[in-house]
């Protein structure tokens, strides 16, 4: 397993249960992780007795002083913090690449289909995963890329998703060049206002699409962001990236069965585009 490499596990209150580590474990990483904890976490004695020097902890009211939360005000039990402390901490290091995952993963998948369905297949070499990645985000010049969600692939092998392996998007999980930093803004919703608000300049955020991540239900499971979500909901969360970015986000009804309030981008007046020489003057 290459050396310049580590993989950054943010957590909040869930010291005896980072799905995540077990997860990783079963898949057969083998390189450098570090458990990321604000000095604010009333577990930090656990944590701190559990993981040793693996263990980073940082100071939310410093981080916070480099990027901009949207409000005045409002709950400090957000990941963003711990977000922006990952570029700080990679440079600490000295690792050229870094991936920041949240704590509660339960699976690490392919996604492809066969014989006319979706299949699904756990990862059981990871070290290779990494490599990959990396790779790919050299060669396309990514500012970053994410692994697809369990929910993206709803619909089986008709899923767009699918048939396209690569979306214009990054949510949750991000492998991220140390020499290459970004801000992630905005106290909630922060990965979709990163992926959008940079993108709209010209940045390129991206999913691949064939390897998948399967989370604990987030409003379910104790700690981590659960508190935030159920205080504000979820209309407060999608609405920080209407805020942020009102010409191209708007507050939308996702669901069939069971309806819930959630944004919606659209691209076409998002991203930058390249324009038709007929339309020149």
């Amino acid at each position: 397993m290459r050396d310049d490499f580590a993989i950054f596990i943010m957590s909040y209150k869930r010291p005896n249960n980072i799905a995540t580590l077990r997860t990783l474990n079963k898949a057969n990483y083998t390189g450098k992780y570090y458990i990321i904890v604000g000095d604010d976490d009333p577990c930090l004695k656990e944590y701190q007795e559990i993981y040793g020097d693996i263990l980073k902890v940082f100071n939310k009211d410093e981080i916070a002083k480099e990027f901009d939360l949207y409000d005045n005000g409002g709950s400090n039990k957000c990941i963003v913090y711990a977000r922006n402390y990952c570029f700080k901490l990679a440079k600490e290091l000295g690792i050229k690449y870094f991936a920041q995952f949240d704590d509660d993963y339960i699976e690490l998948a392919y996604r492809y289909p066969q014989d006319g369905k979706l299949k699904i297949c756990n990862i059981r070499e990871f070290d290779k995963i990494v490599d990959i990645c990396i790779d790919f985000l050299e060669d396309t010049g990514a500012l970053t890329i994410a692994f697809a969600q369990h929910g993206d692939f709803i619909g089986g092998v008709q899923n767009k998703f699918l048939q396209d392996r690569v979306k214009r998007k990054a949510m949750n999980s991000f492998f991220c060049k140390t020499d290459n930093p970004f801000t992630f803004d905005g106290r909630i919703n922060e990965d979709v206002n990163a992926y959008v608000g940079l993108g709209r300049t010209g940045n390129l955020f991206l999913t691949f699409c064939d390897v998948s991540l399967k989370q604990k239900h987030t409003q379910q499971n104790k700690g981590g962001m659960t508190e935030t979500y159920n205080e504000g909901g979820t209309y407060l969360k999608s609405f920080y990236t209407v805020m942020a970015n009102p010409s191209c986000v708007k507050i939308c009804i996702m669901g069939d069965k069971y309806l819930r309030i959630h944004h919606r981008v659209n691209w076409n007046n998002a991203v930058p585009k390249i324009i038709s020489d007929k339309y020149k003057k």
